[in-house]
């Protein structure tokens, strides 16, 4: 019986996919890790080209898929038998490593044992609202943007919240948490293999385009004119709407509350002082969505 090698913790490949658990490692590589049963089942279930890959002609994409490559503990080999399988079938390379190598590659206190190396999904503006002023109207109807949102638990959150509420892409602009840092990937649970994530946008350009692409630009802040059901009222919500979410602290700049076409509070019934941004922006997504699918 042929013995198969476990990649120790000093393995080259090892090292390499260890420098990834760092924003700089991440963008110079331009790769990420997605860590754990769910994460890598969606990846492999994601994978292929990317959508800027699959635009480009066969012969100069090669063979790139949005997952590399996979590591794994003889453990997590056998408990994630499935995902190993579909990782074959789709030519991935799944390689055994042991406790001390994934441990390397974790960013959690009890590391799942599986760890997939991965290809963000490139996207620009142009990519989810059209090229500027072009004739036809975007499709897109439902686009989140994070204004320096600084924590990646809730970055990963609210990409999750606009994948369930079938938002068509995500923007943030420069300031924010990485998307695909280890803790964002893992509360994304998945969503970030879904959808487009654009990164590093200037909210002015931003608020510019997703205007003349026609959508209504709504500001999420908790000392806006109307609330939620006065935005529904008026039909608001039911066409394509772009919402602005804020940092956690400092909430949306006065500059950025000014430039959207309306400010819109989540109403508050009881007597919280307010929602966190994650729970904010879920609750105004699924208003949106459920508007636009009356």
């Amino acid at each position: 019986m042929e013995r198969v090698a476990v990649l120790t913790e000093r393995s080259t490949r090892i090292r390499q996919a260890r420098k990834l658990t760092r924003r700089a490692g991440r963008e110079k590589a331009g790769l990420f890790l997605a860590e754990g049963g769910q994460a890598v089942s969606e990846a492999v279930a994601a994978s292929g080209p990317t959508r800027q890959q699959a635009t480009r002609p066969a012969a100069s994409r090669g063979d790139e898929q949005r997952v590399v490559e996979i590591f794994a503990t003889p453990a997590a080999h056998r408990r994630h038998a499935a995902i190993v399988e579909a990782a074959e079938r789709a030519g991935i390379d799944v390689h055994l490593a042991d406790d001390a190598a994934l441990a390397e590659l974790s960013e959690t206190v009890t590391p799942q044992g599986i760890v997939a190396v991965c290809r963000p999904e490139s996207a620009s503006l142009a990519d989810v609202l059209g090229p500027p002023q072009a004739p036809e109207p975007t499709s897109a109807t439902l686009v989140p943007v994070l204004v320096e949102a600084q924590d990646p638990g809730n970055v990963g959150t609210v990409i999750r919240c606009a994948d369930a509420a079938g938002a068509d892409a995500v923007l943030l602009t420069a300031g924010s948490a990485d998307p695909y840092g280890g803790k964002a990937v893992r509360a994304s649970v998945g969503s970030v293999f879904h959808l487009p994530i654009v990164s590093g946008v200037e909210v002015v350009e931003a608020i510019d385009q997703l205007r003349s692409a026609g959508l209504t630009v709504l500001a999420a802040d908790g000392a806006g004119a109307w609330d939620l059901d006065d935005a529904d009222a008026a039909g608001v919500l039911s066409a394509p709407v772009a919402w602005l979410f804020g940092n956690e602290a400092r909430g949306l700049p006065d500059a950025v509350r000014r430039a959207a076409d309306y400010v819109v509070r989540v109403p508050i019934y009881g007597q919280a002082e307010s929602l966190n941004l994650a729970t904010a922006s879920a609750v105004c997504l699924y208003a949106t969505a459920r508007a636009q699918r009356r």
